[in-house]
């Protein structure tokens, strides 16, 4: 029997959501935690915060969710901007900012998200990566339940969360924008859940759609619901006409698209079962509203259909409103940057669409990898961003640009694209005849979206600031454009030292309370590995169905990232109608070459590692 492990003490730059009050695990004796390490750039650590809302109501006289906050991107170590994403993402409990990743060190998180399960005793009782995991905790957390409440160690009672005063704006977060025939503008309110219709000035409110309340509700504009709501996409008349709705929302959270009948604002859903996809990907046609989408983030009309920016799986997707299908666009599924066939393609997150004036090249903000992406001739290319770790304020070259988690796009006239540089907090430019980037306006407050009028106005959805802000008439110009050298950062976790030659990684996964590893529908269990640079591995690259591999590390390369996907599926045990389940993680492991490193890599999937 392994040793009981003692949980870390919580320590960092502060506390959010207590009130002012800073928490120690003492404060926590008696109660269950679950210690969340998220950061708010990371779609899957966003999924998990929705899976942990019913726990947190079903079980709120003994558990405790406290959110670890260690960050990513640069932007995200400013505690304004923490505290901005804890209010625009519904964080109803504790969270602890970590910007140096002390907390995630102790704990040994290795991937964005990292749940640690304490007892009531503060020990350490599990540990899982990646998302899927709330059927399991709620069997854990009967478990704890029942043992510690024989044992009396068990308190029930209120938590420490302490709510943040309400604000009162018309807007709060809006995500994205489209422009209406009227000359009108259609926003989503995404923290109010909800449609803000303002007048062509962008601040008078001409009505809403969506009661404002969190939910998925069908109906008239002043009782149907929305969860979290980001892309607008208008259909072409002819098409409208035929579907029976004007507009299709990307509804974030539900996991669905919903249509909107602009002249009484009646809404219905018109794709997604309201599930989160995990399955495997395929390249047929689905109907629509049985198949599962994942946090679909920006929509836009292109190749004579809607295609999706599947955020939650890093894919686009397509939607045929008039067939009512619905199916996979572009990606596998792998988080990461790689062009070519569409297929073929690896994206991450891509959270923006726009289609060029003639139509012929889709443009898609790929937002983790800090880069600006295009669909052309079945093809996809990159136009600036390097990858998964390396973003910054660079203006210049497209090579040697750099930009930091873009959440917008939108095609001008002159071919080129003006980008919502969120995370930098500016709007930029890239001009393809030139190949140039340039920084078209700063100084803004999370911008997720760029508009263009039909006057030729650029509008910028200035989401953290909870408003529209129009841009200088002349900022467009080149004169107006401004070339900034700013910073360059590459995110740098603590690599893992390894051994040159045979290193064996080990996937831990231990099912949850009540459950067994499935194999009905073939193997339980896949593995698959890659390394940046490829020649890190001589050997232990591909795809497999076991969840250990031996791996060959070339002792010629200092060092790399080793990518790892690992998935199992498991089903109830000793139930009439068993529920099945299907828990993945993405792995980005940055490893460094050494003599003496490890020759054994574990990576908890779920369990503790023995």
């Amino acid at each position: 029997m392994s040793a009981r492990v003692r949980a870390p003490e919580l320590r960092g730059r502060g506390w959010l959501n207590t009130g002012g009050r800073d928490l120690t695990l003492a404060d926590l004796r008696g109660k269950i935690v679950i210690a969340d390490f998220w950061t708010f750039c990371c779609i899957n650590c966003l999924h998990v915060l929705d899976e942990l809302r019913p726990l947190e109501e079903k079980y709120g006289d003994v558990l405790v969710v406290i959110g670890v906050h260690s960050p990513k991107f640069e932007h995200e170590k400013d505690p304004e901007a923490l505290a901005a994403a804890v209010e625009r993402y519904g964080v109803h409990h504790p969270v602890l900012d970590d910007p140096e990743m002390d907390m995630w060190q102790q704990y040994a998180a290795r991937a964005w998200p990292t749940l640690s399960v304490i007892d009531p005793e503060g020990y350490v009782v599990a540990t899982m990566a990646g998302e899927g995991h709330a059927e399991g905790l709620a069997r854990l957390i009967d478990e704890l339940i029942a043992t510690h409440e024989a044992k009396g160690t068990l308190h029930r009672g209120g938590g420490p969360y302490v709510p943040p005063a309400e604000p009162e704006t018309t807007l709060r977060f809006p995500g994205k924008a489209v422009v209406l025939d009227s000359g009108n503008l259609l926003v989503s309110d995404s923290a109010r859940h909800s449609l803000a219709e303002l007048a062509p000035d962008g601040e008078t409110l001409v009505r809403r759609i969506g009661s404002g309340e969190r939910g998925r509700a069908d109906g008239p504009a002043g009782a149907a619901t929305f969860s979290e709501p980001q892309g607008l996409c208008l259909l072409p008349p002819a098409v409208a006409e035929v579907a029976g709705y004007d507009l299709v929302v990307a509804d974030t959270v539900n996991h669905l698209l919903r249509g909107v009948r602009l002249a009484t604002g009646e809404v219905v859903t018109v794709a997604g079962s309201g599930r989160q996809w995990r399955s495997t990907v395929d390249d047929h046609a689905h109907d629509a509203l049985s198949v599962d989408l994942s946090s679909p983030w920006d929509l836009a009309w292109y190749d004579d259909k809607i295609v999706i920016a599947m955020a939650g799986i890093h894919q686009l997707w397509w939607f045929d409103p008039i067939k009512r299908t619905a199916g996979m666009y572009a990606g596998t599924t792998v988080e990461a940057l790689r062009d070519g066939p569409l297929a073929e393609a690896w994206m991450a997150q891509p959270s923006g669409l726009s289609v060029s004036t003639d139509g012929a090249r889709l443009w898609v903000a790929d937002s983790e990898t800090s880069a600006i992406r295009y669909v052309e001739n079945g093809v996809m290319g990159t136009a600036v961003g390097q990858g998964l770790f390396d973003f910054g304020h660079v203006d210049g070259p497209a090579a040697s640009a750099l930009l930091q988690h873009p959440l917008g796009v939108c095609a001008l006239p002159d071919g080129s694209v003006l980008i919502a540089d969120t995370y930098n907090g500016a709007v930029r430019r890239f001009d393809p005849v030139t190949d140039q980037v340039s920084t078209v306006a700063d100084g803004l407050a999370e911008p997720s979206d760029v508009v263009l009028t039909g006057e030729g106005e650029v509008l910028v959805v200035e989401s953290a600031a909870h408003r529209l802000t129009r841009l200088a008439p002349g900022a467009l110009s080149a004169a107006g454009a401004s070339t900034v050298d700013g910073p360059r950062h590459r995110a740098e976790r603590k690599p893992t030292d390894v051994t040159a030659g045979e290193v064996t990684l080990d996937i831990v996964f231990t099912p949850a309370p009540g459950q067994k590893l499935d194999e009905t529908y073939g193997p339980s269990t896949r593995l698959v590995v890659s390394a940046s640079p490829p020649e890190l591995l001589l050997e232990g690259a591909g795809t497999t169905t076991e969840l250990s591999r031996q791996l060959v590390v070339n002792g010629e390369v200092t060092g790399g990232v080793l990518q790892v996907t690992a998935q199992a599926a498991t089903c109830d045990v000793d139930v009439e109608h068993a529920a099945c389940h299907l828990t993945r993680q993405d792995w980005g492991v940055p490893v460094r070459v050494v003599d003496g490193g490890a020759a054994r890599l574990p990576l908890v999937l779920r369990g503790l590692d023995a």
